[in-house]
């Protein structure tokens, strides 16, 4: 069953060596990421997955220990999923959940065996949910760390340029998130969320899933567009 869920952005910048001479402008979401994973620890869950969006289709695993990198940005950084558990050396964690791995490590995690989930865009809700219910009845006690951004055209700097559409949609899934409404992640349109560059909605609606028998409430800690990419970080407890 699931115990708990932190949902945190998961853009590189998230990262201060990616963000170089930017990183003060994202203290603000990296401290309420680590009050979030601080709700997941006081959880006392028997296992965590975190959940991010990748480039296909998913769902694609990664067990625990499987290694990512911030090399592409030009950081000499190296991160892993969990522990050392002997992952297959030819798999790579996609960028969301290398910078999962890397709040993980960065708060110390060590309160429960990790695996990973990638959830492409195009996955339909329905079977987001059915993903999020099969992940909640692998243990007793589940917690999930959902990485997902909300509309990337928030501005016209943005990286999906100013759609008025966008501002709705985030305010709508903050709303959600941060009362967990399951009924409303599941009503995400995937059409609007794929136009608006929306990374989060299939990993949200796979936590809607996970918390259908779950009972738990939601808190909203962070709420902002910075470089015109809408970023959520809340708790489910």
């Amino acid at each position: 069953m699931l115990v708990a869920a932190a949902v945190c952005p998961c853009p590189p910048l998230l990262v201060p060596d990616v963000a170089a001479g930017a990183a003060p402008e994202l203290d603000a979401a990296r401290a309420a990421c680590t009050d979030a994973l601080g709700v997941l620890a006081a959880a006392r869950p028997g296992r965590l997955v975190v959940v991010g969006p990748v480039e296909s289709d998913g769902p694609v695993a990664y067990p625990e220990g499987t290694p990512g990198s911030f090399r592409g940005f030009g950081v000499d950084l190296d991160v892993r999923l969990g522990g050392d558990a002997g992952a297959p050396a030819d798999q790579r964690l996609p960028y969301s959940l290398a910078v999962a791995a890397w709040l993980l490590e960065r708060t110390g995690w060590s309160d429960a065996p990790v695996e990973g989930l990638g959830v492409g865009n195009r996955l339909e809700p329905e079977r987001c949910g059915r993903i999020g219910r099969d992940l909640a009845s692998r243990a007793e006690r589940v917690a999930l760390l959902v990485m997902g951004d909300a509309s990337a055209c928030r501005t016209l700097k943005a990286p999906g340029y100013l759609d008025e559409r966008a501002a709705p949609f985030d305010a709508e899934a903050a709303r959600a998130l941060g009362t967990a409404d399951m009924a409303a992640l599941t009503a995400l349109d995937t059409g609007l969320a794929r136009e608006l560059k929306a990374s989060g909605r299939a990993p949200w609606q796979v936590l809607a899933g996970a918390a259908e028998s779950a009972d738990l409430g939601g808190s909203l800690l962070y709420e902002d567009a910075p470089y015109g990419v809408g970023y959520l970080v809340a708790t489910w407890s």
